[in-house]
């Protein structure tokens, strides 16, 4: 299969990316070196390609209904500006996706979904659409850049009258930025380190970069590729799909009860009801290691006797703290934050401890 580009693949070429099939898109994976490009975004600020996540506009008296349908959370709570975290729950009790659901207008919603998943998420989506909400797929047309770090204000406000100090987590805003009218900017975040996601059309990426290029270049900005978004996200302990959660994990055991409202119907709810009523018999954990190892995924977790109680799903070597970090599946018992574990790397169990979430406190 031919792999798709987003609008500034060149721009990306002509940066030094190293460019890497993912999600189906060629993507700039690093320009430097990940931790560098990792620091970047700790201490000033960087700006993240994006381009090949999915946007879907719902629209009409039957899109509220649709959403609340098809997610956990509960979208009748959202007011025109705010943004929610959700999932689409599946049939069997996984999940097909997790997703962003922003409010844009009283009977307009924007959901934002992963790259992998855009054909997939429609089609779920489509099939639950019995009541004809209007459905229109935007993410061939539309350019996603995340600008991230602790200088991101001050990169960003000259491009812009929206008020970014101002902007609460998990809002957007709608106007004018860097010349380009009616661009979309949200604080959501996938790093810890602060920022906001700039959404503008395809003609207008180009221009919106290069401005964000320029305006950052005395806060020292950079380009970030995909491997430093992993260990940054990884730092936080925010989900991957395909990795973290999938098809086959259930949005209890992935520790996000928090984003199920059982007060609503949604598909599979009945089930997940019960298993919220019964408990889970695994839970997704956080752990650092306690000895000199880098967690990778699909390692074997195991107890002291050498017995296998779970599986890595993400892990790496933290930048931040200088020691691997991962996360996985255990068997309950051994969810406990506290609790001593081990990591089989290479057929040696190395010591690792259960630990809260995030892995790096803001």
């Amino acid at each position: 299969m031919e792999l798709k580009k987003i609008a500034l693949n060149d721009v990306h070429e002509a940066l030094g990316a190293k460019m890497v099939p993912f999600a189906g898109y060629n993507m700039p994976v690093r320009y430097s070196s990940d931790i560098e490009e990792h620091k970047t975004v700790r201490e000033a600020v960087g700006i993240f390609d994006v381009s090949h996540m999915g946007e879907f506009i719902l629209r009409g008296p039957k899109a509220l209904d649709l959403i609340q349908r098809v997610t956990t959370n509960d979208a009748s709570k959202l007011a025109n500006g705010k943004i929610q975290y959700s999932c689409l729950p599946n049939e069997e009790g996984g999940i097909v996706d997790d997703l962003l659901v922003y409010r844009m207008a009283e009977e307009e919603y924007l959901l934002v979904v992963n790259a992998s998943n855009i054909e997939k998420d429609w089609n779920w989506i489509s099939k639950y659409n019995t009541e004809g909400a209007e459905m229109v797929n935007i993410s061939d047309e539309t350019s996603l850049f995340a600008v991230q770090g602790p200088k991101t204000i001050e990169a960003l406000q000259p491009l812009t009258k929206i008020d970014l100090a101002g902007m609460a987590y998990y809002t957007f805003e709608r106007g004018e930025f860097a010349g380009v009218p009616d661009v979309l900017v949200s604080a959501t975040g996938y790093t810890g380190a602060g920022g906001f996601e700039i959404y503008v059309k395809n003609e207008d990426a180009r221009k919106v970069f290069d401005a964000i290029m320029e305006a950052g270049k005395a806060h020292g900005i950079k380009p970030i590729g995909l491997g430093a978004r992993d260990t940054l996200r990884l730092e936080m302990g925010f989900c991957l799909y395909g990795n973290d959660i999938d098809d086959t994990t259930s949005p209890l055991e992935a520790g996000l009860g928090w984003i199920t409202k059982f007060d609503k119907e949604f598909v599979n709810a009945e089930n997940l009801k019960a298993q919220k009523e019964q408990g889970v018999n695994r839970k997704l954990i956080g752990f650092e290691m306690l000895e000199k190892a880098i967690p990778r995924a699909h390692y074997e977790i195991v107890n002291a006797e050498g017995e296998k109680i779970g599986e890595v799903t993400s892990g790496t070597m933290s930048p931040s703290l200088g020691k691997g970090i991962g996360l996985g599946y255990v068997a309950k018992d051994y969810s406990k934050v506290g609790t001593e574990i081990s990591i089989r790397v290479r057929n040696k169990d190395m010591k690792a401890q259960v630990v809260k979430l995030p892995f790096v406190k803001k």
